[in-house]
């Protein structure tokens, strides 16, 4: 089992016995108390019990990676309590990624879902407002995605949003 951090010792046998086919503990990294790895179906549910049980109470960051043969989504989340972050991340297949929102949960987390499906094409299932928030609304493409190619501005078609 990887190194553990002493103020979650009793956080990490809980998480792990209540999602035992969907957590995985990872090697820590020394900015983290925890690296947790989740399936996608499961992610809202693990980030709840964090949030209630584990009093990680402020989603500070979603964001995502693309890595060629699948997509990764990241999860920063503070605890007032024990001063610092834990990470979840999920992979995602390239084609089609959806995950469940944890805006329900964390409303800060908003706007990073939001940015995330506009430069990686991230759905996220449940959102209350899955928009572009930097592209133009109607723009095809994800430009942080590796099969990202530039194109002539008279090649793009972008549609007006209608209200």
């Amino acid at each position: 089992m990887p190194e553990e951090n002493p103020p979650l010792r009793p956080l990490i046998p809980g998480i792990t016995a209540q999602f035992p086919q969907d957590v995985t503990v990872l090697p820590r990294r020394k900015d983290m108390l925890a690296v947790l790895k989740v399936t996608p179906a499961r992610v809202a549910e693990v980030a709840k019990y964090l949030r209630d049980v584990g009093s990680f109470e402020h989603c500070a960051l979603v964001s995502g990676v693309d890595w060629v043969d699948h997509l990764e989504v990241l999860y920063h989340l503070w605890s007032d309590s024990l001063k610092g972050y834990i990470e979840l991340t999920v992979d995602l297949p390239s084609e089609d990624p959806h995950v469940p929102s944890v805006t329900e949960i964390w409303r800060g987390a908003n706007w990073h879902e939001r940015e995330t499906w506009d430069m990686l094409g991230v759905r996220f299932d449940g959102h209350p407002d899955l928009r572009r928030v930097l592209m133009p609304e109607g723009y095809q493409f994800h430009p942080l995605r590796k099969s990202f190619e530039l194109h002539e501005p008279e090649e793009l078609e972008v549609k007006a949003r209608h209200v």
